[in-house]
């Protein structure tokens, strides 16, 4: 047994039920991958009943991802990536972009979803640069000590840590250790001055109040896993101590004022980056 293994191992982390729904899956689904089970898109479809707008919200924070890894590498010269709660690794994502760019750059995908990592290191099998480890992100100190994390990852230089679509899923009645602000702060904690943090999390619709909570509710009785949009106002607090850079905690469509050419209603999505002075 390497040490990867028996690092994964230590986890305890459950086994593949493919009956049972889960959000990396789920939203792999709504962005038109197949790495996912028929629980994965039943659980997609009756949320997306509620809330329409879902799966093209799920499209438009991926345009997000795309556009903050891409100014990361190619204008504040970034070239490592921790990406925490990846999901499935599907077309366009951070490894592409940051190595169409610079082929050397590093990029660690973490998820505890097994389904998710081992499509993903299927994928990254002929990359020498880009990993997926499996491990919850709700436990800093075991992520960082991964053996895939240690090995890679140089903290004496500048990283970029990346919280896409992710941390909505996580609520403040976590323990200490594992809530929103706590996990910001302990992935920021050994970054070299330098590093960034982005972050996108999931908003109050006030167009469609009732709809959110109805998919809400019903996403967390497939899945397990809560959902807890936020404000622009409640995150910010995360980010005491970094340099909050333009346009500050917004809309991802203020980001990108493009998303509304599409014409396509999506949920509001708070988009952040942040330096490390």
């Amino acid at each position: 047994m390497d040490s990867i293994d028996a690092a994964e191992l230590a986890l305890s982390l459950p086994e593949v039920d493919p009956t049972h729904p889960s959000p990396a899956r789920i939203y792999d689904f709504w962005l038109g991958g197949s790495q996912n089970f028929e629980a994965d898109r039943e659980a997609g479809r009756r949320a997306a009943s509620s809330m329409p707008s879902l799966p093209a919200s799920a499209q438009a924070n991926r345009v997000f991802l795309r556009h903050v890894v891409q100014n990361l590498i190619a204008e504040r010269g970034i070239t490592q990536f921790l990406d925490l709660g990846s999901g499935v690794p599907t077309v366009g994502n951070v490894h592409e972009v940051a190595q169409a760019v610079d082929p050397d750059a590093t990029v660690v995908y973490i998820d505890i979803d097994p389904v998710a990592i081992a499509h993903a290191r299927a994928l990254l099998a002929d990359n020498p640069t880009a990993h997926a480890a499996l491990a919850d992100l709700r436990e800093p100190d075991v992520v960082l000590d991964h053996p895939l994390v240690r090995d890679t990852i140089d903290w004496t230089k500048p990283v970029a840590i990346l919280l896409f679509s992710v941390l909505h899923f996580i609520p403040d009645t976590e323990p200490t250790t594992a809530r929103p602000d706590q996990i910001v702060h302990a992935f920021m904690h050994p970054c070299a001055p330098g590093s960034y943090l982005t972050i996108s999390h999931g908003a109050p619709d006030a167009a469609a109040p009732q709809g959110q909570k109805d998919a809400a509710r019903d996403y967390a009785k497939r899945t397990g896993v809560p959902v807890v949009p936020r404000t622009a106002k409640q995150i910010t607090p995360w980010l005491t101590g970094l340099e909050i850079q333009p346009p500050g905690v917004a809309d991802i469509r203020v980001w990108l004022p493009e998303l509304d050419d599409t014409h396509k209603p999506i949920v509001p999505f708070i988009g952040v980056l942040a330096r490390k002075p």
